[in-house]
């Protein structure tokens, strides 16, 4: 199982939060995801393209990108 780390910017409550981690699972090969919003970061487990990811995420309205690993 592949873990990608990512960076997310615009996330400022909850329901930005939930946004994102709907947005992240609604993604073809994501088993899970976790998102933090103190850190602004999500961690995604699944058979997927990171780019597939920051679109994802992108559509929602919010920046992403995969954190340095």
């Amino acid at each position: 199982m592949t873990k990608t780390e990512l960076n997310i910017t615009g996330m400022t409550c909850d329901h930005c939060k939930l946004g994102v981690t709907n947005a992240l699972k609604s993604v073809p090969g994501v088993t899970d995801a976790q998102v933090d919003l103190k850190s602004g970061k999500a961690v995604v487990e699944g058979e997927v393209e990171a780019q597939q990811l920051l679109n994802a995420v992108a559509e929602e309205g919010y920046s992403a990108q995969v954190a340095n690993q």
